[in-house]
């Protein structure tokens, strides 16, 4: 392994974080600021965390900045060395095929996503994996990349493997990260940040937002989706009262 890791890990280490603090940050900083807050109209109560639990989020995001950094850096050191499919011609599988590969990876880490948060709820492996997350029962963005070092590993493992299985361009990758940075970002924002039909309305059917999984703090055995909620339908652990409400906000909205 050569001296360009340990470049790339670090360059990779300060992109992240400063990501991390200019979207998450940011977004916290306007919705919980007092003019934020005097822009809320939701039916719920506004919850003002603890400094404490803010500090523990920044300091676990900063640990998981580490491993995705050490993730990225292997993945751009790995083309050079070519171990892995990634490539810089957008016409090498046709342009059509950088939508086509866009969906699928998100379809395939919504997958993995599902499994391994279902998974690290499990008694024996929630103190080690996932413990640190649930810190914060009512979210904040910067709850969003708040992840135990096990697994802040276990998420960077999926980037390195679908890009030594999947053929994607740079920018295809670099699509895929910055939704999985906003979408993170949103499902972390607070239930009671924005009224429960945003982002939700008719898509709060098939994707994931904020309502769906500040519900999954909440009660922590149901809403294990990321992006998608099929696998919550499909198996069953979407929770029931999440679409009632839903569907009675939307009936209120028509009427």
């Amino acid at each position: 392994m050569d001296h360009s890791f340990g470049i790339y890990g670090l360059i990779f280490f300060v992109i992240i974080l400063l990501r991390y603090f200019l979207i998450a940050g940011g977004t916290y900083a306007f919705f919980y600021s007092p003019w934020g807050q005097s822009l809320i109209s939701s039916q719920f109560p506004i919850n003002i965390p603890p400094w404490s639990s803010i500090r523990k989020d920044i300091k676990l995001s900063v640990i998981s900045a580490m491993v995705f950094a050490l993730a990225a850096a292997f993945i751009f050191s790995s083309y050079g060395w070519k171990m892995n499919r990634l490539y810089l011609d957008p016409y090498q599988h046709g342009l059509w095929y950088l939508g086509v590969s866009y969906i699928l990876v998100l379809l395939l880490q919504d997958t993995y996503f599902y499994f391994t948060h279902r998974l690290f709820h499990h008694h024996l492996l929630f103190p080690l994996f996932h413990q640190g997350h649930h810190c914060s029962r009512y979210p904040t963005p910067l709850t969003s990349f708040a992840f135990d070092l096990p697994e802040a590993i276990v998420q960077s493992f999926f980037l390195i493997v679908v890009v030594s299985l999947i053929p994607l361009h740079f920018f295809t990758l670099l699509a895929i990260l910055i939704t999985m940075t906003i979408w993170s970002v949103i499902n972390h924002l607070g239930i009671d940040r924005l009224p429960l039909t945003f982002p939700h309305h008719w898509l709060g059917k098939y994707f994931i937002g904020t309502a769906h999984h500040s519900l999954h703090h909440l009660k922590h055995n149901a809403n294990y989706g990321l992006y998608f909620t099929f696998w919550d339908k499909i198996l069953g652990t979407e929770d029931p009262k999440y679409q009632e409400k839903l569907g009675r906000n939307q009936a209120t909205k028509e009427h």
